[in-house]
Order: C-alpha cells, then structure tokens, then sequence
C-alpha cells in the first residue's frame, strides 16, 4: 500500500522515531508480509558462518551510555519474557529507539549510540533521518511508549522484532525558540514496527532493517 509521502515539516510534528523507516517517504507493509521479507532479506551484514554464542564477557559488550533531555521520555513495555535471548534483543531495541532521539536532540552529537545499534539499510535511514532534523533546526520531545514487542528469533545471530508505538504525546520543537508544534491525535499517531536484528560477534543486536505501517489497526487504543 504507497502513501504520499510527508513534508519534512509534517513529519517533523511526529517524534523522530516514528519517522526513522525505510517507508518513511515509500510504502508501508503490512506486518506479516513485512516480517517475512525482513526475516529473508539479505542485509550484506551477515557472517560468512554463525558465530558461537558470545560468552558472559562478549554478552555485556562496551555499549555505549545513551542519554536523553529532561522533556522527553520514552517508555517500552514488556521488556522481561523469560527467555534471556529474547530478553537481550528487547533491551538492545529499547537502546536502539533512544539512540536515535539521542542523536537528534544533541545529547549525543557524534551519534555514537546510533552507529553502534544500527547497522546496513537502518543505520542510513537514521543518518538520514537525524540530517533532516538539523537541516530544520529541531528536536524531538514529549512521550512515546512503545508496547506490544514481540520476539522471533530465527537463529542464534538473526531476531524478528514487531512492536507498536504510541506517539500521542510526541511532538517536534524548534530548537532556537522553543516552540513546541503540536498536532491532534488521530490513528495515524499509533504505528506498527518491524525490523529485523542481527547479533555480532560482541553479542549486540544491531537493527539492520525497519519497516513500518502508520495507522496499523493492531496499534490502535
């Protein structure tokens, strides 16, 4: 399904990581499709061979400190399932998500924690993405919570992640004066993600692809 895509100032009045997909100006996929062509994609990022699982000390690799300003909060739900592999792609998503914002609201200038979570078509879309916020001179701030994250992992080095995320409350500011530019709620505040993860040899789980459906009815309140 295409959809128009936004202008930068439209797109500007959501958060930055409702924004920050591959269909952020091409087409949304629905979610089952999507997962399956994520989950095959060759994403040029993948080992020769699969690497043995990291050991305890690989596993708490030198991640990198991910800060975020006063006024925005970002909240993901269901981050304990039990299961420590799917456990770890669901704090290294979480890392993820906060790196992006963290680039864009200038806690983290040199985009550090962005180069370190993402990696192939995901690391140019948040190049991207965080480029457009600077060229208007804005930030992110508010609240977005993230909900609904589920896990398939496929291997030991490969992880399908879907989750939604509620942007209701998330909005762009300018950063010279301040203002904030609230928009109304609608469903279109609600989206649906998929991505793709994949582990290196540090045992991070890099996000190599993202994909996302803007009004998804499994999103809405």
């Amino acid at each position: 399904m295409n959809r128009r895509c936004p202008t930068l100032l439209a797109a500007l009045t959501l958060t930055a990581t409702v924004a920050l997909t591959l269909s952020a100006c091409g087409s949304d996929e629905k979610s089952g499709k999507g997962k399956d062509k994520i989950a095959n994609a060759d994403t040029g990022d993948k080992p020769s061979a699969s690497p043995t699982p990291p050991s305890s000390s690989t596993a708490a690799a030198d991640r990198p400190k991910v800060e975020l300003p006063s006024d925005l909060k970002l909240t993901f739900e269901g981050a304990e399932t039990g299961d420590s592999a799917e456990d770890a792609v669901l704090a290294d998503n979480a890392e993820r998500m906060r790196a992006v914002d963290a680039a864009i609201a200038g806690t983290d200038p040199e985009g550090k924690a962005l180069r370190f979570y993402n990696t192939g078509k995901a690391l140019e879309a948040a190049v991207s993405w965080v480029g457009q916020f600077e060229k208007a001179n804005a930030t992110v701030t508010g609240q977005v919570r993230y909900f609904d994250r589920e896990v398939e992992l496929r291997d030991k080095t490969s992880a399908v992640l879907t989750f939604c995320a509620d942007e209701s409350k998330g909005f762009s500011k300018d950063k010279k004066t301040g203002k904030v530019a609230k928009t109304p709620v609608t469903k279109n505040s609600y989206v649906q993600y998929n991505t793709r993860l994949d582990r290196n040899a540090d045992g991070v789980w890099r996000t190599s692809q993202i994909l996302s459906t803007r009004g998804a009815a499994q999103c809405q309140p």
